[in-house]
């Protein structure tokens, strides 16, 4: 089944934020959300916004998002694309959607002449590493994600530490 594939509009943003939940709850950390609709809409929708969101539909029924945004690799010297999320609702999973809509997210970067399409999966998501191995896509297990955050993200910027 077709899903239908569409920018994200401002009045998407309460939608987008309970998928958000959503995803969080499934990945075991809804304590960690602290986003709220006005930060949603601001990030998303507001002239300085640097991400990009897409929803998905079926039968006028919003069954999933994307949110994503472009990065630049000094090695290839171009942009890519960093997926930040994609989610699907648990009743859709299996169906299609998800790999629709990482293609349409493709199709972008191969129109934009982008170099690379990246994203992380927590590595517990079985179901998410099979489905991203099927497509095509390999780990980069050479390489270990850091952040900085929070507090500890300000203290930094003020030269704390």
């Amino acid at each position: 089944m077709t899903v239908h594939i569409r920018p994200a509009r401002l009045e998407d943003a309460g939608r987008i934020l309970d998928l958000i939940i959503e995803l969080a709850d499934y990945e075991r950390a809804r304590h960690e959300v602290v986003a709220s609709l006005a930060d949603i809409e601001r990030s998303l929708f507001s002239p300085e916004a640097t991400a990009k969101a897409l929803i998905g539909e079926r039968d006028g029924q919003v069954i999933g998002y994307a949110v994503y945004f472009f990065s630049y690799s000094t090695w290839l010297g171009s942009n890519g694309i960093y997926l930040e999320d994609l989610y699907i609702t648990p009743d859709q999973r299996g169906s299609g959607a998800g790999k629709q809509l990482l293609r349409h997210i493709a199709r972008e970067a191969c129109d934009k002449g982008c170099g690379r399409l990246e994203w992380s999966v927590l590595d517990w998501n079985e179901p998410a590493i099979q489905f991203y191995r099927s497509i095509g896509a390999q780990p980069q297990d050479e390489w270990v994600r850091y952040r900085m955050e929070g507090q500890t993200l300000h203290a930094f910027a003020r030269g704390d530490s």
